[in-house]
């Protein structure tokens, strides 16, 4: 991924409007998410580890779902 440079032109005297697109901008580039990844060294297990722990996590939320919409339809 290379350097993404991030600007907004201001116009008609309008900081609002420009700030507001600027901050989308900047969360599109992905920027802040990669800075807060960064700001402190993890070990590759570490990471590993908490990939794995996501993973269980969103698969146990989506058996949660299911079982829900299936009780749903019986009742």
């Amino acid at each position: 991924m290379g350097i993404v440079l991030v600007s907004v032109e201001v116009r008609n005297n309008d900081i609002n409007k420009s700030l507001k697109l600027f901050k989308k901008k900047v969360e599109q580039s992905g920027h802040l998410q990669e800075l807060r990844e960064r700001k402190e060294y993890k070990k590759p297990s570490t990471r590993k580890r908490e990939q794995m722990n996501e993973v269980l996590y969103r698969a146990k939320k989506l058996r949660g779902l299911e079982k829900e919409r299936e009780n749903k339809r019986t009742k």
